[in-house]
């Protein structure tokens, strides 16, 4: 039945990315892309060059979403900085805003390449830049502002790399405490 079958480039990215999350970039190879989609490989080049191609649209895609949505929502308009704190909480709480599966495969997958590396040091820089400006704007000093920014960020960052799963009312049970201590 393969060939009869006509995939998109979404749904591409979609089996890729599902690749990359679970068995690492390693595994993305075009054929057994192919068969997981059920067509033929030759399908593959009406959306993508190549391999390298897909890997970059991947990486376009976790930067756009993942790293352009913190950016966004330590940008939103709040009544004040605990308003802005649960913006940037919002991204990791609502999965289609912030991939954290996909975020750790592209780390994974830094680890093994140094210009990826690069890119993975710029958008934490950029994530940092978001809640570092988030707390200026409501009236910390700099270098207050970018302790926070750290705490707040890298905090997150050790939920989601313990992968701490606790209930949704025990978390927002502690939200109060957690702003008191941002």
């Amino acid at each position: 039945m393969t060939g009869n079958v006509k995939v998109t480039r979404e749904d591409w990215l979609n089996i890729a990315r599902d690749v990359l999350v679970h068995d690492g970039v390693g595994e993305l190879k075009i054929l057994s892309l192919a068969t997981r989609l059920g067509v033929s490989r030759s399908s593959f080049y009406w959306y993508f060059k190549d391999r390298a191609d897909l890997l970059s649209a991947l990486l376009d895609e976790w930067e756009a979403r993942n790293t352009r949505t913190i950016e966004e929502y330590c940008d939103r308009p709040a009544a004040d900085i605990n308003a802005a704190a649960c913006n940037f909480f919002r991204c990791f709480i609502d999965p289609s805003l912030f991939d954290q599966g996909l975020d750790f495969a592209v780390r994974e997958w830094a680890r093994r390449d140094g210009d990826l590396r690069v890119r993975i040091d710029a958008a934490d820089a950029a994530r940092l830049a978001a809640v570092d400006a988030m707390f200026q704007r409501y009236g910390y000093e700099k270098a207050e502002a970018d302790a926070r920014a750290r705490i707040l960020y890298f905090m997150q960052w050790g939920y989601h790399a313990l992968e701490v799963r606790e209930p949704m009312d025990l978390l927002m049970g502690r939200l109060a405490g957690f702003l008191k201590g941002f």
